[in-house]
């Protein structure tokens, strides 16, 4: 089981992450949430596995803004693929000195889409506050370090 501080860092994260979406979406009308039903039409018109439902958080479809009640993919259509890595730390030159977790279906969606997925780094310090969106391999550029960690679930009961 999680410890208590575990689970109080993940609804930390949590809370940042929305402030940071609602960030992009009030500087930046082309930044659109998508609710479940059109995350499902996303990955249908790119070909892609439901598996990577939650490996996005916004989109950006050239020609629409967020303030659009709805609209309709067309196959011309470009459509960009937002996920969201947030911070509260003061970063002057964002996205330098940005700590973050990344899942491998993130890297994996990253790489089948190329420029249609970027990484969209938020810094929400007061001081600093900022947004830069960068492609996988504008990331791997820049990575200092990269180390992969396992989280594991183990069974509820014996077999």
């Amino acid at each position: 089981m999680a410890s208590a501080q575990s689970y109080e860092i993940t609804l930390k994260n949590n809370i940042t992450e929305k402030e940071a979406v609602i960030f992009l979406m009030q500087n930046d009308p082309s930044f659109i949430e998508p609710d479940k039903e059109s995350r499902k039409a996303i990955l249908e018109y790119f070909g892609l596995s439901s598996k990577y439902i939650r490996a996005f958080d916004l989109i950006q479809v050239d020609g629409h803004i967020n303030s659009e009640e709805k609209f309709i993919l067309n196959p011309q259509d470009k459509i960009t693929l937002i996920e969201i890595k947030s911070t509260k730390k003061k970063l002057k030159n964002n996205p330098y000195g940005f700590f973050f977790g990344a899942t491998e279906n993130e890297f994996s969606i990253a790489d089948q889409l190329g420029e249609n997925y970027k990484f969209c780094f938020v810094c929400l310090h007061p001081d600093t506050k900022s947004y830069v969106t960068l492609s996988s391999s504008e990331v791997e550029n820049i990575t200092k370090n990269k180390r992969i960690q396992y989280q594991i679930n183990l069974q509820t009961k014996p077999a």
